[in-house]
């Protein structure tokens, strides 16, 4: 299995697979797919949806291309957190950084403040 260690995708893969599972960590869905040809996994994990997204196209399309069969799924409910400094509070952030799938789940919380995202 590949992961990134610490991801959403690292605990639905042991949600699904159990706590015992071996886990190696990819940065990128394509690098997920292309180590498919190099270590030919049993059992691998890729998420194709998001419910305030919608489908993950492009995962999608990595799936088309290499010869894998989907044996089931996993929800797992999502729930991120704004982490700042010591002695900041929610007033002293300007702007966020993250990942771009992150940014887009948090966007109606920061619609409400006047925090940026980017």
């Amino acid at each position: 299995m590949q992961e990134t260690i610490g991801s959403f995708h690292e605990i639905a893969n042991r949600n699904y697979f159990h706590e015992d599972v071996e886990l190696l960590p990819c940065d990128t869905f394509k690098e997920l797919t292309e180590s498919w040809q190099n270590t030919n996994p049993i059992m691998d994990a890729l998420a194709i949806e998001n419910s305030l997204v919608g489908n993950i196209l492009h995962n999608y399309n990595l799936l088309r291309k290499n010869p894998v069969k989907i044996i089931g799924e996993e929800y797992l409910r999502i729930k991120q957190n704004l982490l700042a400094l010591p002695g900041q509070t929610i007033n002293d952030i300007r702007e966020v950084h993250s990942h771009p799938m992150a940014i887009e789940q948090c966007k109606g919380f920061f619609n409400k403040t006047s925090i940026r995202f980017a």
